[in-house]
């Protein structure tokens, strides 16, 4: 048993203050240069505190009017498709990997095992690997700047399958025997049983894979090629993309900030069921 000591104490507090300084100031300096004109943006210090333009600078970015926008589509048709990309992802991810491990798990088919070493084995093969090959089937079936095209390739995850089939293996065997008993078909089962079993992992994965899903940069790359399908982080790198002369970083500030809240807002509500799905042993 460790004791515990006030010097140590005072040593472990101080690392803790200094390292959430470290993570809390650049999110503090975007969240002042966003509220600050683009020429005192411009200079030399920048501002630390702040400024009198917010409301005009979320404003602009949000509607996409006003000066210093050099994008058509407004910042809030952005946060829309990462969004609706981020949840399809999730929910996608979650729905194929609980049906994959429940079939895995409680149906006695041929070749079992090779089809669960086989999904496994796809954790060798990212989108990183395979994206020539998956975006020219994308490209063949028309799903170039939609959102099918954007969220259908990266649905399938063999870490989630994994997880839940170790989970359900966990599951005492007398339940599904009670269940069968009982005349429950194997859905009823799955839906009445194994799913209220399974909510904090469910939870943990989803904020896992919403975060996942909205941070998205690579593959909307490719499947975007017009700025009404881009997600907020693409949205982020086009408003760099030209000279620092002429960046409005008072504006991509706003949207760097704008890009950060629903992610976190996702953790913060849903921080109970994601580390108790995390570290709950008690199935």
């Amino acid at each position: 048993m460790v004791e515990r000591h006030p010097f140590l104490d005072l040593i472990s507090h101080a690392l803790l203050a200094l390292g959430v300084m470290v993570i809390v100031f650049p999110i503090y300096l975007a969240l002042v240069g966003s509220t600050h004109s683009a020429q005192d943006m411009a200079q030399s210090p920048i501002p630390i505190w702040f400024g009198q333009d917010a409301w005009l600078n979320y404003r602009t970015i949000l509607l996409g009017e006003g000066p210093g926008v050099t994008s058509q589509v407004p910042v809030a048709r952005m946060m829309w498709v990462s969004l609706v990309t981020a949840l399809s992802i999730a929910f996608g991810k979650i729905v194929i990997s609980l049906l994959s491990a429940f079939a895995i798990v409680y149906f006695n088919f041929p070749f079992r095992k090779a089809v669960f070493w086989g999904i496994f084995i796809t954790l060798m093969l990212p989108v990183e690997v395979r994206i020539v090959p998956t975006y020219q089937v994308v490209a063949d079936f028309g799903m170039i700047n939609s959102f099918a095209g954007l969220t259908i390739p990266l649905i399938a995850s063999a870490t989630a399958t994994f997880l839940f089939r170790q989970f359900f293996l966990t599951v005492p065997d007398e339940l599904a025997e009670a269940a069968k008993m009982d005349g429950a078909s194997p859905m009823q089962f799955f839906w009445d049983v194994l799913l209220p079993l399974s909510r904090t992992s469910i939870a943990a994965l989803f904020v896992i894979q919403f975060i996942y899903g909205w941070n998205q940069y690579l593959w909307p790359l490719l499947m975007s090629t017009e700025e009404r399908m881009y997600p907020i982080v693409m949205g982020i790198r086009s408003m760099t993309a030209g000279p620092d002369s002429q960046v409005q970083w008072n504006l991509v500030m706003a949207t760097a900030i704008l890009a950060m809240l629903p992610p976190a807002l996702v953790v913060v509500l849903m921080q109970k069921w994601f580390v108790k799905g995390l570290v709950d042993t008690e199935k």
